[in-house]
């Protein structure tokens, strides 16, 4: 069984990243949260771009509203899964790496709100071609490009190995 190896500079890189994501992603919901009220909306580029304060109770677009202990064990869990995975990573996985700080730290950012405030304060709001995508945060961005980073080196991997 191969050691895991990772150099002094990379961990300082992915703890700073991560104090980063949840600086930002904490700081911006502060700001949010004082700034306007539940559902009001700032346009930022009419027709495409707002920010509109949401609280989501639930966990991607609300589904199973009210259940903040199950949200917080699931990340919990998710935590644990992701820290076991990047252990068990090839050096030469960088994508895969810094996509799990990334997604980590996202999942961190939305469980201090849920600990916090028992939901997740949202206000990132866009329509692109009719459809309104649903309202998300800095913390949810980092989870999607980390679990995109992974998916995109697995696919990589796969099509170098085939």
């Amino acid at each position: 069984m191969k050691k895991f190896v990772i150099d002094k500079k990379s961990i300082v890189f992915y703890l700073i990243s991560i104090i980063g994501i949840l600086v930002v992603d904490q700081l911006t919901k502060v700001i949010v949260e004082a700034s306007m009220q539940l559902a009001s909306s700032h346009t930022i580029i009419d027709k495409f771009f707002y920010f509109t304060y949401a609280q989501n109770k639930g966990a991607a677009w609300s589904m199973l509203e009210g259940h903040v202990s199950l949200f917080i064990l699931i990340g919990f869990v998710a935590g644990i899964g992701m820290i076991f995975y990047f252990l068990k990573t090839k050096e030469n996985e960088i994508l895969t790496r810094f996509g799990l700080v990334l997604a980590f730290a996202g999942m961190i950012g939305n469980v201090i709100d849920r600990v916090r405030l028992g939901y997740v304060v949202d206000f990132i709001d866009f329509i692109i071609l009719g459809y309104d995508f649903p309202i998300f945060n800095v913390a949810d961005m980092a989870l999607v490009i980390g679990l995109g980073l992974v998916i995109l080196e697995v696919l990589l991997e796969g099509r170098n190995n085939g």
